[in-house]
Order: C-alpha cells, then structure tokens, then sequence
C-alpha cells in the first residue's frame, strides 16, 4: 500500500488551492466567463476592480468609461463583474425598463437618518408605490397651473434675486453665478417642497448659500467609501479608525444637513396645523405642497397597511423621519443638478463665441409680457433649445447609473447587421450600467458632439436651425430625444425633472431679461469626471459674469 508522507500532505493541499486559485482568479474571468468575450477597458479588470476603483476614487470614471467605449465599442467590461453599455436598443431600454433592479450602491449612501428614500430603494414595489404618491405634484400640467408655483417664482425672481444681481452691477464687481444660481434654485426647490415661509431663504442671506454649498460640495468625494468600498469602511468604523479614510467634519456636514432639512420639514408641519386649526389655506407661496402630499399619504398608508410593530410615539417619529429623509433627496438632488446646470448654462451662453445665442434669447425674451406665465416660458424655442443643449452637452449627472442583472438577462442585440455584441443568458448579479456622458456623445446622434450647439434643436423655421428642411429636423430630433438622458428613463426616471425644467427656465428668463452677461473668467469652467460633473474651479472661482442692466423699456437690438 502507497502511503503519503505527512510533510507531503500540506504541499499536495497547498497545490490544489493554488490551482483553485489561478482557475478561479485567472482562467475562469479569462477564458468562460459569461463576460469573457467582452473587450476590457484595461488588461487587469478581468481579475481586479482596482482600475476602475482607482478612477472612482479619483474622480475620474466618467471619461475613462467614455474612452474605452471609444475604443473599444458600445459593451466594456470595467471590472471582474461589471459592463458598461452605450447604447439605446440592447442597452438602457433593456436595463432600465424594469427588473434590473438596483444595488447596495445606492443604499449604502443614500441613506438619509437610517431610513431609505425612494431612489435608493433597491426593490421595484417599494420605489413604484412611493412615486405614485408623489408624480401627480411633480406632473408638468400641474406645474404649470399652480398658484403656489407662479407666487414663489415671483417673489424668488422679482422681489429677491434681480435686486440683489443689480446690487452686484452697481458695486461694478464681477458675479459668480455659481452661488447665485446654488442659493436661488435651493430657495425655489424647498419653497415648493416645504412653502416659502419654511424655505431655505438662502438668496435674503447673503454668504449663506456659499458655506453650506461649499460644505455640501466638499464632503462628496468621501462618498466613495461608502459607496464602493462599504465592508472597509465598516471594519474602520468597528475599531475607531474611521476618520482615517473619512474626516470627521464630514459627519457633522451631513449631519448639519439632516437638520436643516428636518427644521423645514417641522416648519412645514406647523403650517399644515395652522390651516387645519384656523380653517383658512393662507397665501399659496406658503402651501408646503410637496411635503403635504407626501405626509398624508404615508399616514394613509399606515393606517390601512400597518408594516410596522410601533408603539406610537416611535410611530409618529418614523413617519416623522421618513417623510423628511424623501425630501431631504428631493431637495438636495433639485437644487444640486439644477445650479450646475445653469451654471454652464450661464458661461456658454456669455462667452464671446456664443454672442449669437446670447443675443438672440434675449431678443426672445424681450417679446415675453408675463415672465411668470409658465406654459409660455417653456414655449420659447430659443430658450429650451439653450437649455436643452446645455442638459446634453454639461449633463450635472453624467455618470454611471448601475443596476443589477436578473437570471438568465439578455443585452446587446442579436444577429445585428453592424456587429452590435450580443450577450444572452447572463447570470444574475452583474453589474450593468450606462452614463449620460457618453450616450450624448454618439456623433451619429448629436454630429461634432463636443460643441455647443443649440440649433440642433431648432426647427427649419428658424434661422439658427442646424437644418435645411422640417423633414431632416424632425428625423433628428426623434432620435436625440431616444438618446437624451440627462434625466434617466424608465419607472425610476428623475420624479422632479418637470420641476426642474420649470425653475431653470423661469431663473433663466428673469436674468436674462434684466441683463446682458459677459464672461470674465471661465477657467474653472471644466467637468469634475465622477458621477457629479459640476465645475472643478480655479483660484475658487467657476463662473465668473460681469452684468450689464437693461433700463426699463429697452429692448435687445
């Protein structure tokens, strides 16, 4: 009998899990991995995430995805289990239709006084019965009739904002737009959320908007942490040794946040007590609509489905925190993407190679008697042609929106004539997922797509259009809105994107028709590259304006 000598053993074992080792780690990702046949954004993501890790980190992910699509096509691979699609059919339509659900990406920072807001809901159910509660007070056609809406647009645009911009011409000191359009969008998104006498009243406090931005700004890059490295982060939280990957002061940021927000959301409970009390609904600027809607639902809610074995009291704070952890998103992410918007809004529409345009909006917005009538300011084919080439262009969420395959998923397109790859039956749990920046990039799409270029979405009738008849502008614009994406799409589509259009446009048109811009110093002016792409600065400056007022009865020659 063959006997096998003890200090033989440890090496046979040793040998075995070597090999287990280099099949798992090695020739598995290689070579029969479902995503082995997929081209790799860098030689190493088959066996490691540290290539994409380290441009997360860095915050420089965006690009690096858009590059290798580039080189490489419309499916990447960009770690041992993760793709990148940039593509509308077999991409975002297949992803984003339904059962791709979400991951722990979102929840593990969109998570606001312990309790889940519904874009970081991973499930289908909960977040489609959450935003049924709500998309009738975000719905366009109820936008654009509310007294409340049109109330705080002018006191915030007439009563607030342009006195204060014509302060800043008569001091003859450059503005940065920046922090004008951080303090006037927040005002705007919490006055409709929470009524204006509960806002944020950021424009009335002058050098308010900048610490509380400055702040907000300055603690996301510690989010990848607990975004893509949550188990790290945890351990270091175990054995008192967080701050060595996040400061301190980044804690009381959010939590100076969280107090904000739930101060309003009791301002706005108060204002509800007091209509119920004295019978009478006051002034609509003050309606706190957002947070109404929201409050009542979840009472109905509990009260006919109870979830939750409570005793009252801690009921009542729940509800308490769930409603104000649902607009804490709302608030944050409204006035976020929107001030980075109109901030490149402002520096392409003001610098001298773009005087056309600049021009030409404010000959449109001349011709306007009502700036407060919203169906007529979305009218304006100038105005959301700027705008909309800005969203395309300078998207303020450009990066990857991940989703998690379900079994047995399908992507790409099959037996496609233009060798589109074709993926079926893949394994759940894949990471897939697709960025703004390079959808609105296809140059087949949106043709020289670097430039900023609002006549792309201008009809033939207008001198500024991009065509040379109605039937080439309508092919056009069909397949740019199937490609457009600064909003998301599918049932986890952006709740606020009608708000969102609305503010900018009503911000837009009242600047822009009390006064011509000039770019003083638009060096700052570059994309951040992660998920965020609000402008990096230079010297503490992004937009830098110099005004000039246009005196009463002045038109635009």
């Amino acid at each position: 009998m063959v006997t096998m000598d003890i200090p033989t053993i440890p090496f046979a074992a040793g040998i075995i899990l070597l090999s287990l080792a280099i099949y798992r780690y090695i020739i598995h990702p290689t070579f029969l991995s479902p995503l082995a046949k997929v081209p790799n954004a860098h030689w190493s993501v088959p066996y490691t995430r540290l290539w994409i890790l380290h441009h997360r980190y860095h915050e420089t992910e965006t690009p690096a995805a858009h590059q290798a699509h580039q080189r490489l096509g419309p499916i990447v691979r960009i770690a041992p289990n993760d793709l990148s699609i940039n593509s509308v059919d077999g991409g975002i339509r297949t992803i984003y239709a339904g059962g791709y659900e979400k991951g722990d990406w979102y929840k593990n920072i969109f998570n606001n006084y312990g309790i889940m807001p519904m874009f970081a809901m991973p499930d289908h159910g909960p977040h489609s019965k959450r935003k049924r509660m709500l998309s009738n007070i975000y719905a366009k056609s109820t936008l654009q009739n509310a007294e409340s809406v049109r109330a705080i647009s002018k006191i915030l645009l007439d009563d607030r904002l342009i006195p204060r911009l014509r302060e800043k011409v008569r001091s003859g000191q450059p503005v940065e737009f920046y922090d004008v359009f951080a303090a006037v969008t927040m005002d705007f998104v919490s006055a409709y959320i929470f009524g204006l006498e509960n806002s944020s009243q950021m424009i009335e406090r002058p050098g308010m908007e900048k610490k509380f931005f400055r702040d907000y700004k300055a603690r996301q890059r510690y989010q990848f942490w607990n975004q893509d490295l949550p188990q790290l982060t945890d351990f270091l939280s175990r054995i008192g040794l967080r701050w060595l990957i996040i400061p301190k002061w980044v804690d009381q940021a959010n939590a100076d946040i969280e107090t904000l927000v739930l101060n309003m959301c009791d301002g706005a409970e108060k204002t509800l007590q007091r209509i119920q009390a004295d019978g009478v609904q006051g002034k609509p600027e003050h309606y706190p609509t957002v947070y109404a809607q929201l409050r009542n639902a979840l009472l109905k809610d509990t009260a006919t489905k109870p979830d939750l074995d409570l005793p009252v009291p801690d009921l009542i704070q729940h509800q308490r925190l769930a409603v104000a952890s649902e607009l804490l998103d709302h608030t944050l992410a409204g006035f976020d993407t929107s001030s980075i918007t109109l901030t490149f809004f402002a520096w392409e529409l003001s610098r001298p190679c773009n005087k056309i345009w600049h021009d030409a909006l404010r000959r449109e917005l001349s011709a306007v008697t009502d700036l407060h009538d919203a169906k007529a300011i979305d009218a304006l084919p100038i105005l959301h042609a700027t705008l909309m080439e800005t969203l395309r262009l300078h998207a303020a969420i450009p990066g990857n929106q991940p989703r998690i395959t379900p079994p047995a998923a399908e992507l790409g397109i099959k037996n496609d004539p233009n060798d589109f790859p074709h993926l079926p039956n893949l394994p759940a749990g894949i990471r897939v997922q697709s960025q703004a920046w390079s959808l609105h990039r296809n140059p087949s799409v949106f043709p020289d797509p670097e430039s900023w270029n609002p006549g792309r979405y201008l009809s033939s009738s207008s001198h500024l259009s991009s065509y040379a008849s109605q039937a080439e502008f309508e092919t056009a614009i069909k397949e740019m809105n199937r490609w457009f994406w600064a909003f998301g799409s599918g049932g986890r589509m952006c709740v606020g994107s009608n708000l969102a259009m609305l503010d900018m446009k009503a911000i837009i048109a009242a600047i822009w028709t009390a006064f011509g811009t000039e770019e003083v110093d638009g060096r700052g002016m570059v994309h951040r590259g992660g998920y965020v792409a609000e402008p990096v600065g230079c010297e503490g400056k992004f937009c830098l304006l110099r005004l000039e007022e246009r005196r009463p009865g002045q038109r635009e020659t």
